[in-house]
């Protein structure tokens, strides 16, 4: 699931549920990093595994991000090799990689977890999202980068790119996607992406995806409302109103 709302109430609810994954989203959601925190916060007892998407691969919010808490992480619109390179080094202690060291940190229960610098690199999960023509050319290529964990498309994004503009749920923009994954999952590396059918969700985890999202919070707050007052208005005969 999707969490867009920017707030720890909002973000309770929905983790509330019991979903496997949550994904926490800075990038076309008006979140900042106090709102996130209390995002994880909201969602950490319930048991789903929270996936944070910054809204570029930038290193200093990276940093900021994991010494918060965040287990994963999804990059938005990785095009490259060195793109990929680039988000798994943010997320990575030196010698391996450029983030900084912090010592009292919420990710490492402000310095209780006393083996938290030999683990963190293996247990922080990088995910990146490829959302063009260009980067679905180069799906292996940037999913074989050594520190990625998966890799997962954005149909909205490659379906605009395409010049199918809000036609991400067509077949030309499936036929591509299902290509690049097939060969990603010949490979063993992890595919994922977001669909709002449930239908469609359920069979791309039965051809191999393995972490898919069903649905926004957003959304689904928007298509509720809309269809609780539609259901008023024909109950109490005032639908053109």
């Amino acid at each position: 699931m999707w969490v867009s709302l920017s707030n720890n109430y909002a973000a309770e609810v929905v983790a509330s549920a019991g979903y496997d994954w949550l994904l926490v989203d800075m990038e076309h959601a008006p979140s900042d990093m106090s709102t996130v925190l209390g995002q994880l916060q909201a969602i950490a007892p319930h048991g789903s595994t929270a996936i944070v998407r910054p809204p570029w691969n930038d290193t200093v919010m990276v940093k900021r991000l994991l010494d918060i808490g965040a287990p994963g992480l999804l990059f938005p619109m990785v095009q490259s090799v060195e793109e990929a390179q680039a988000a798994v080094a943010a997320c990575r202690y030196p010698p391996k990689g450029v983030r900084g060291v912090a010592g009292s940190i919420r990710a490492n229960s402000f310095g209780r977890v006393v083996d938290y610098y030999a683990n963190a690199d293996k247990q922080t999960a990088v995910i990146l999202q490829v959302e063009t023509q260009a980067a679905v050319a180069q799906a292996l290529e940037i999913g074989q980068v050594d520190g990625v964990d998966g890799v997962f498309f954005g149909p909205a994004d490659i379906a605009a790119d395409m010049g199918l503009l809000g036609a991400h749920m067509s077949d030309e923009v499936w036929d591509l996607i299902l290509h690049a994954a097939g060969k990603l999952m010949d490979a063993g590396i992890p595919v994922g992406t977001l669909v709002t059918d449930p239908a469609f969700a359920s069979r791309l985890l039965a051809e191999g995806f393995t972490f898919v999202a069903c649905g926004t919070d957003t959304n689904l707050l928007a298509k509720g409302a809309d269809a609780l007052l539609a259901q008023m208005r024909k109950a109490t005969g005032k639908e053109n109103v």
